[in-house]
């Protein structure tokens, strides 16, 4: 494993199943001072994480007994949809390792977006008003975009404000997700990246012009030191 330094938080170059554990440890270092709260991400690396836990049982009693599962972000769609990042959390690791149905806390997709999110946040700020999440996970898309702020989201120059939001993805239609403030709340953040086709992406947040309106994973550089990069060498390798 290397380790590099950069303005965006510290990124290690590991291979995915490193990346895996790296992260299973650190969910179960939380477990271990008590209750805390894990928001998941959407995507194939997490799909792929789901199923490396569940079949090395990486988790440990405890971290089953105290964390409290969520997403970053989500689509508007039923749990049971393909599309939906908390429904694949369920079929690919909550139910497979018997999470307990008041550990788990997925959007109020049923609702309307914005009452959606107004609710998320409502609910959250009855448990704790003064934080996010313990442990958000994150993944960077091709275009640099971080839990549902993409690229020219309106909702990047936003740095105060409630912690989760609803927002209409040009394209993609309405999602649910963490806002700046929210990331700016929470105790800790890791960013999944694997392949050669996230290099540029990471390139561009770690090293490049400030420019967080078209790199949105920028956003992370004033959070760098709460910031941990687990990436692979293809996608490390422009740094």
């Amino acid at each position: 494993m290397s380790s590099l330094l950069t303005s965006a938080g510290t990124v290690q170059v590991l291979t995915r199943d490193e990346s895996f554990a790296e992260l299973a440890a650190r969910i179960n270092a939380l477990a271990e001072k008590g209750p805390a709260s894990v928001a998941l991400s959407g995507g194939s690396t997490p799909k792929a994480f789901y199923a490396w836990a569940v079949a090395t049982q990486a988790l440990t009693a405890l971290t089953l007994k105290n964390v409290d599962w969520h997403v970053s972000d989500e689509r508007c769609v039923p749990l049971a949809s393909d599309d939906s990042n908390f429904g694949h959390a369920i079929r690919g690791l909550l139910d497979a390792l018997g999470v307990p149905s008041e550990r788990r806390f997925p959007w109020p997709v049923a609702l309307a977006p914005a009452a959606a999110a107004a609710a998320y946040e409502a609910d959250w700020s009855r448990r704790s008003p003064r934080k996010a999440y313990d442990l958000c996970v994150l993944g960077l898309g091709d275009d640099s975009h971080i839990a549902s702020l993409w690229p020219q989201c309106p909702l990047i120059g936003q740095t105060s404000g409630p912690r989760f939001v609803a927002t209409e993805w040009p394209g993609r239609g309405w999602r649910l997700t963490i806002s700046v403030a929210g990331l700016a709340q929470c105790g800790a953040i890791i960013v999944l990246v694997n392949g050669q086709g996230k290099a540029p992406a990471l390139r561009a947040v770690a090293c490049g012009d400030y420019d967080p309106a078209n790199y949105p994973g920028q956003l992370l550089r004033p959070l760098a030191s709460r910031v941990t990069w687990l990436a692979d060498s293809p996608a490390a390798s422009l740094l």
